[in-house]
């Protein structure tokens, strides 16, 4: 299991900052960064929330407040997606309150359930838009040939997204229930970050 000190190296390194760099963003002394990340104190209070601050970041990213590894629960938050094929937005509704009540309880289920929502979310509107456009054209142009065209087009689109959205949730369960544990989803706007 990695520890707060590991998390912060890592964080550090990714955001391309130096101990030194950090440590005058956070207004923390080096030698302070140097003895979390070495393993050898933990950081409470106002030095976690200074590190976290400078790093952009929340406490709750870093610390593990005794969470629950439970890849079964991720795999049905995956899953959960599904349901929006028998209730209306039940692809964002239910993966939400999941999300929800377990985002603190349970390892990992905080990113993956915005990956999740924030992806069915871009879904929604985009089949949103699509068959707004394919019903606008069907209204808009007289030519049976335009019709035509831009309805095969729409109904082409209206059906093959939703095809997509319904396998690759599977696809994702089965990759965790074997212990690959990572974003699957594009997120292109984040809107839960």
């Amino acid at each position: 299991m990695e520890t707060i000190g590991i998390k912060i190296s890592q964080i550090r390194n990714q955001k391309a900052l130096s101990q030194e760099q950090l440590a005058e963003l956070s207004k923390v002394n080096v030698r302070t960064i140097q003895r979390i990340e070495n393993n050898e104190t933990t950081p409470r209070g106002a030095t976690l929330k200074l590190l976290c601050d400078a790093l952009e970041i929340t406490p709750d990213e870093i610390v593990n407040f005794d969470k629950i590894q439970d890849n079964s629960f991720i795999v049905w938050l995956h899953l959960s997606v599904l349901l929006g094929y028998v209730l209306p937005l039940g692809n964002i509704i239910v993966p939400l309150i999941l999300w929800i009540k377990n985002r603190n309880k349970i390892d990992c289920v905080d990113s993956q359930g915005k990956n999740i929502i924030n992806f069915q979310i871009i879904f929604s509107i985009i089949l949103f838009v699509i068959i707004l456009f394919s019903i606008s054209t069907i209204l808009i142009f007289s030519k049976a040939t335009d019709i035509l065209f831009y309805y095969q087009f729409g109904f082409l689109l209206t059906m093959l997204l939703p095809i997509l959205n319904f396998i690759y949730p599977i696809i994702n369960a089965i990759r965790i229930s074997k212990g690959t544990i990572r974003n699957f989803y594009p997120t292109i706007i984040r809107f839960i970050k």
